[in-house]
This record gives C-alpha cells, structure tokens and sequence, in this order.
C-alpha cells in the first residue's frame, strides 16, 4: 500500500496547531534545555550527567508530548474520526509522529550542545539519537492509547520519565546490586554503552551490539502499538 504524504503532512499541520496552542505540554521543551545549560556551566562533562539530560531530553519530549498528542485526540473525541479516514494506520501514526520527531532531534541537539556533550564520532551517535527517538515516540504512542485524557497522559508518563532519565546511573550500581544487570539492556542504558565505546575511539563494527538491541526495542514496542490502535478500532 502506498503511503500518502499528503495525509501526513496533514496531520502533521494540525498536530502543530494544537501543540501550538497547548502552552501546559509546549514548555517541557524548555526543562531539557534549561538543565542542559546549568550543567554544561556546572562544568560536569561526564558520560553518565551527560546522558541524564540527554535521556531526559527524549523522554520529557518523545515519550511525553507524544502520550498527550494521542491523548489529546481521545479527549476531543477526534482520533475514532481519524481511524474510520482513508489514512492507514501507517499514515495515521507516521503523521502524529512527525511533529514529535522534529521537536525531539531539535530539543536533543541544543540540551548536548548547551551541556557540552562533544561526542568523538558525531555520525554513529546521530544514528543511536534517531534509534532512541523511534524508540521513546512508540513508547509515548503506546501510552498514549491508554490515556483518556491530557491529565491522565501527564500523570501516567511521568514514572517513564524517572526511569529512563535516572535510570542513566544504573551502571554505576550494578556491582553492588546484581538485580540492576536485568535493566543494562533497556535502550536508554545501551545509548549510554554505545556512547562510552565512542569515546574510546570504536566505530560503527564495534557498536552494532547496542544499535542492535536499541533497534530491537524498537520493533517490539512499534508492533505492540500497532496491535493496541487496531484493536482500539473495533472497541
């Protein structure tokens, strides 16, 4: 099946509008950045404060403006409109991901500039950064099918938000808490491995492993939200 363009651009238009006028969810961009620039003046460069923010970054705006997005449509009753459309489930989902993605990449980029984040190889960690993004977007879409309302999205994603932001010091813990070794394969822990082997001069070859299994996040939860919104078309 074709994908229309047009009908994603569409979406992605009226996604800005209402994010637009939406100043409660619009202002978390702020927080990433903000902190990005006390740090980056704190003069802390260290991988784990670097991914702290970094990580927050994707989750305050991936996982949390995408969850309020969706549930926005649930609360004014416009996302059945959307699914009884032409649009695919594709289109439908690609369309309110866009915005999210911009935002995310945008948002991301200016927190590691601001914290001072140079990584050795810019091209593999844009790779990983995009991964993470696909990643913590479908985690938001997830959650946000389950959400009936902007207040209930805020309240629900907040525990995501904690984990994948401070979750950035779980290696530190691991030799004292042998339980934590189950979280080092959740994706925003790999980014944070990934990111250490760039720093010590590895190349694309030596990361695979952690683009691998970041990758594999990716497909799982793009798969469940999948099922989820179908099934939500015939509730």
């Amino acid at each position: 099946m074709m994908i229309s363009l047009r009908r994603m651009n569409a979406i992605l238009q009226k996604d800005f509008k209402d994010f637009s006028r939406n100043l409660a969810v619009s202002t978390v961009l702020i927080m990433p950045i903000g902190l990005g620039l006390m740090y980056g003046r704190a003069g802390d460069h260290s991988i784990e404060y670097h991914f702290m923010l970094i990580n927050l970054a994707f989750a305050m705006v991936a996982t949390y403006v995408q969850c309020c997005l969706i549930a926005e449509e649930k609360e004014k009753n416009t996302l059945r409109g959307l699914m009884l459309s032409p649009a695919s489930t594709t289109e439908i989902l690609g369309g309110k991901s866009l915005l999210t993605f911009i935002l995310t990449m945008f948002v991301v980029v200016i927190t590691a500039y601001f914290a001072e984040y140079k990584p050795a190889n810019i091209g593999i960690m844009a790779v990983a950064f995009i991964l993470s993004s696909f990643f913590y977007i479908a985690f938001g879409t997830l959650l946000g099918l389950f959400s009936k309302s902007v207040m209930e999205a805020s309240v629900i994603v907040m525990p995501v938000v904690t984990v994948f932001s401070l979750g950035s010091f779980l290696p530190t813990i691991v030799d004292q808490y042998p339980i934590a070794k189950v979280g080092m394969y959740l994706p925003n822990i790999q980014l944070i491995e990934l990111a250490t082997k760039v720093e010590a001069g590895s190349g694309m070859g030596d990361v695979l492993v952690e683009l691998g299994i970041i990758l594999a996040w990716v497909v799982l939860l793009c798969i469940l939200t999948a099922v989820i919104y179908r099934k939500r078309m015939v509730d």
